[in-house]
Formats: C-alpha cells, sequence, structure tokens
C-alpha cells in the first residue's frame, strides 16, 4: 500500500507544471532608484505584470490616471480601506498609496506574476496581511549617495531632504523583515539582480498549483 502511494505521488508531480502567479514587492527609502530599477527591469523581464498602485497625491507631469497611478480622493481611498479591498496601505508625508487587492488579482491570471512598488510601511502590511509575496529591498550604497540622488531630483526642499533622510535611516533598520536585499549602485547590475531574484523564485517547487491533466 505504501508503495502503491509512492507511485502515485512520483506520477502526480511529473510535468507538465502548472504555477501560481507570483507577488513580488520592491521596496526602499524615497530617492533610492525604485522606479529607475523598474524601468531596467522591465527590459529583462517583460513577462512581468505592474499591479497598479492608488494614491491621493496630485499626478505628477506626464503621469497619466489608471496607467501610472489610480488617482483618489481621500475620501474614496478610506471607502476601499473599510471595505478591505487593499493588499496593503500605508500614509507617506501626508498622502495615502495602496495597492488594491483586485489591482494584483487581476495581474495574477493565468499564472501571471506580479511586481509591486511599495514603500517601506507598506511592504510591511503586505507581509501582515498572510499574503505569499517575496519582498525585495533596494538599498542605497551609502546615505552620502543617497543624499545626492535626493538633491538631485531638485523637487525637494533641503527640509525635505533631511526629512527623507530621517526616514530611510529608520527604514533600514526593518531591512530584516526582507527576503532580498539589492545595492542600487550600478543600474544594470541592480536590475539583473531582481531579475534573478525573480527567476530562482519561479523554479520553487512551492509554487506549483497544480498538475495540467
Amino acid at each position: 500500500m505504501q508503495n502503491n502511494q509512492t507511485n502515485a505521488d512520483s506520477v502526480r508531480y511529473l510535468p507538465p507544471y502548472e504555477r501560481r502567479g507570483a507577488v513580488f514587492v520592491l521596496s526602499g527609502p524615497s530617492g533610492v532608484g525604485k522606479d529607475a530599477v523598474l524601468q531596467e527591469l522591465r527590459k529583462l523581464r517583460p513577462d512581468l505584470r505592474k499591479a497598479l498602485t492608488a494614491t491621493t497625491r496630485e499626478p505628477r507631469e506626464g503621469e497619466v490616471a489608471g496607467k501610472d497611478y489610480l488617482f483618489w480622493t481621500v475620501e474614496q481611498f478610506q471607502a476601499h480601506v473599510n471595505a478591505g479591498d487593499m493588499l496593503e496601505w500605508a500614509e507617506v508625508y501626508g498622502n495615502l498609496y495602496g495597492t488594491p487587492i483586485a489591482s494584483v488579482e487581476e495581474a495574477r491570471q493565468g499564472g501571471n506574476d506580479v511586481l509591486l512598488k511599495v514603500d517601506v510601511q507598506g511592504a510591511a502590511s503586505a507581509r501582515a496581511l498572510g499574503r505569499s509575496a517575496r519582498l525585495i529591498f533596494l538599498a542605497p550604497p551609502s546615505l552620502e549617495e543617497l543624499a545626492n540622488r535626493l538633491r538631485g531630483r531638485a523637487t525637494d526642499s533641503d527640509e525635505d531632504v533631511a526629512r527623507r533622510l530621517k526616514t530611510a535611516l529608520h527604514e533600514m533598520t526593518r531591512l530584516p523583515e526582507f527576503d532580498y536585499v539589492v545595492v542600487n549602485d550600478d543600474l544594470r547590475l541592480a536590475a539583473e539582480q531582481v531579475a534573478a531574484i525573480i527567476t530562482a523564485e519561479q523554479c520553487r517547487v512551492s509554487g506549483i498549483a497544480r498538475l495540467a491533466e
């Protein structure tokens, strides 16, 4: 009887395999280069799906509603939070940011992998909800370099830069909560390392949902 069960299990795990769509969360301090790494990563992994983030901030120049972000009012955002519709959310520098669960599930259809870009608070929220997600922390090569990048954006005052650096110091202490860390010293290399993490996770046996008949 035991041998028959072993044989049955062996047959069950023969290919072809069908995977669940995985969720990857890229996070890190403001100014570390998350958008730049994502842009480079999409060249390496065009198969990744993007789940739209909702925010209460005003659109920046060139941003398109429904493509770059979901731009909601505070009332709309709070209504979705109260309804339990958010995978994660957090208040960042006076604005609300979060990822609707529907946006993630839509992107995961057909076994597609989803990549989310969220702040450090939001990443912790995603893990706390108990959903399967791999958290990747994008770190600066140094705080001095992070300060230079923030000043180079020319969108923040000296006070804002100082505040963001103070926040970054606190966020770096939460690194042990993440699964991986990638230092963004070289943009191409950082994107390649994130792509390598995703490839390795796609080979996990635990990612097999069921076998195609």
